[in-house]
């Protein structure tokens, strides 16, 4: 089951030729199981490699997480609830979500990745996280093989952030994903900045379910690269959530400084307009640069070696904690 000394540069969004020494393919919870009795070293899951830098060859065994499927667990006049395998893709399970005219997913659109990390990450987007519709996930623990539940308040989600990221991170597999979405009266969230622009370029005036999507999906497209024609891992950075106090000290500087009020009293600064202020943005060294469209996004121009993109990143960060007073954090898993 397990093979050896595999490249994993198909499996990274990055496109970065790492060599995995062991890897093993689960397409069920008794898979992962399988893995872990047979493997002679340390398990890592790989979703789809889409939120990750390697830095090194991974002395890991390597779960590539490819569980599908999708069900219905219970049904209202106003909702539905699925389970979801872990390995499913994001997107389509979006479209999947559109085609049957279930509401919540939308403004998740076209987000890069597998359904076992979207909660991990609490993935959000244009005013929405995952969290909205996380009802419940099933996981198995690496070290003693136990199947594990966790609902909504054991995930203790926070923006871009998880259980699974702190207290849990690395010892959990997550097999699926539970969700409950909208079956009419749907939600809509359109009041993101960007995303009126381009209904209002549409000239869509009471957006449906679908219209958000489209919506979200070319705005995406025309500020982010493809990974399969630019080797990238998306928004490479949080936005970071700062006190008043440092908002105000920006503003005797940069008095247009985009910020957005958050209901703990402190507010979020968009990454990306730092990074822009400071020139980084469409800046390239070697083989690896911030991309020319989206300042938030770092590349491979091909041949970048992880260790060239993190030594970036963490330039990048130097430059805004100097500059601004404030450190940037990866959203990117570097392994």
């Amino acid at each position: 089951m397990l093979e050896n000394s595999i490249s994993l540069q198909s499996y990274n969004t990055f496109g970065l030729p790492v060599i995995a020494a062991q890897i093993g393919i689960a397409n069920s919870a008794e898979d992962i199981l399988k893995i872990k009795e047979e493997a002679k070293l340390p398990l890592y899951v790989l979703g789809g490699g889409s939120n990750i830098l390697f830095t090194k060859d991974p002395a890991y065994c390597i779960i590539k997480n490819e569980i599908a499927g999708i069900e219905i667990l219970d049904q209202s006049a106003t909702d539905v609830q699925i389970k979801v395998g872990s390995g499913v893709n994001w997107h389509e399970l979006v479209l999947w979500t559109l085609e049957r005219n279930y509401g919540g997913l939308e403004n998740l659109s076209l987000i890069p990745g597998t359904v076992g990390a979207a909660p991990m990450q609490n993935i959000g987007a244009y005013g929405v996280e995952v969290e909205s519709c996380f009802v419940s996930l099933e996981a198995i623990h690496l070290e003693t093989g136990e199947k594990l539940s966790y609902d909504h308040n054991a995930c203790m989600f926070g923006y871009r952030d998880s259980i699974f990221k702190h207290k849990l991170k690395g010892k959990l597999c997550i097999s699926s994903v539970s969700l409950k979405l909208s079956l009419k009266d749907h939600a809509i969230k359109s009041s993101y900045a960007a995303l009126q622009e381009e209904l209002e370029k549409l000239r869509i005036v009471d957006p449906s379910i679908r219209d958000i999507s489209n919506a979200v999906i070319a705005i995406r497209r025309s500020k982010l690269p493809d990974p399969k024609e630019l080797g990238n891992a998306g928004s490479f950075f949080k936005n970071p959530e700062v006190d008043r106090t440092t908002l105000e000290s920006i503003q005797k500087r940069y008095i247009d400084i985009p910020f957005y009020p958050l209901e703990n009293g402190k507010v979020k600064i968009p990454a990306g307009w730092l990074i822009e202020k400071r020139g980084w943005k469409g800046k390239r060294i070697g083989n690896t640069g911030s991309h020319v469209k989206q300042a938030l996004v770092l590349v491979n121009y091909g041949n970048a070696t992880g260790n060239e993109i993190y030594t970036l990143a963490m330039e990048i960060i130097s430059d805004i904690k100097d500059h601004f007073d404030i450190e940037l954090s990866p959203e990117v898993n570097i392994v």
